[in-house]
């Protein structure tokens, strides 16, 4: 035996562990108890996707797309989800501001009133968007009576609705981003003479700009695929107010196959929005 070889010897005959076998992190089996429930978890989670995918109506998905209704609902939703998003971003990132910078007292409940529509029932937030903003809601009355505005069952509706299921997403996206970058940088504009307006739109904006857009792709991914809100606040009229989720749930009772080809665009944009901000929600192994 060589004498590299002696003490590593001796140490396991003390039941010493060898220096430098041992690594951190290091991977072991996974119990049968983990492992069956979690492949069942998967499976669960996969299985209505891959059936999308197989019963898919591939030879006649051309078609079904560019047929005048499902045209109608796919223009409607995607100027509705970016209308919803530039709504989101001018109130949402100085919303998330005064979160991250300022401290006042119950700042602690708005924020989780901020985030509520974010387990709140979508259709009890159209509920209350009509109370609020309907002809005779709190809001909706003055804005009828002085400016002649009604929201509700018009294309306008939509965009309203989308903006509040969607917007806490960009708020808090956007919130955690500020919180982690350093305020010392607008600290150090303002005492060069700058305004905070100055700081925040020169200094802060570009820093948290990665922030912003990953915060805007969620929104607009939100806003996209809204149904309950949309239908109670907004209604379901074609080419007015039926966006895509709408529309699916109309042709599954008439045209299956129309409604699983938005169903198909509806899940090919989620894909595509879980690929491009995969660097801010996944670390890796």
């Amino acid at each position: 035996m060589t004498a590299t070889g002696k003490p590593a010897a001796a140490a396991s005959l003390r039941g010493e562990p060898r220096r430098g076998r041992v690594r951190s992190g290091t991977r072991r089996g996974v119990p049968l108890p983990l492992l069956l429930p979690a492949l069942l978890g998967l499976a669960f989670l996969l299985l209505p996707l891959l059936a999308l995918v197989v019963r898919a109506p591939w030879s006649t998905l051309p078609d079904q797309l560019t047929s005048t209704e499902v045209w109608q609902a796919l223009r409607l939703s995607l100027l509705c989800a970016t209308c919803a998003t530039l709504v989101s971003l001018v109130l949402g990132v100085p919303l998330a501001w005064v979160l991250a910078r300022t401290d006042f007292p119950g700042r602690g409940l708005v924020r989780a009133l901020v985030t509520l529509p974010l387990v709140l029932p979508p259709v009890v937030g159209g509920v209350a968007l009509l109370l609020a903003l309907g002809r005779n809601g709190v809001v909706g009355q003055w804005l009828d009576d002085w400016f002649g505005v009604t929201l509700p069952f018009t294309t306008a509706g939509v965009v309203v609705a989308e903006a509040f299921v969607a917007m806490p997403f960009l708020v808090i996206s956007v919130e955690g981003t500020l919180r982690a970058a350093d305020p010392r940088y607008e600290e150090a504009a303002t005492t060069l003479g700058a305004s905070r307006f100055t700081a925040f739109r020169r200094v802060t904006l570009p820093l948290i700009a990665p922030g912003v857009a990953a915060g805007a792709v969620l929104a607009w991914a939100r806003a996209l695929g809204e149904f309950g809100a949309t239908i109670t606040f907004a209604g379901n009229f074609p080419g007015r107010t039926q966006t895509m989720p709408l529309s699916v749930y109309l042709a599954m009772q008439s045209n299956p196959e129309a409604a699983i080809a938005l169903s198909l665009v509806l899940l090919a944009v989620s894909i595509a929005v879980l690929a491009g901000l995969r660097d801010r929600w996944m670390t890796a192994s």
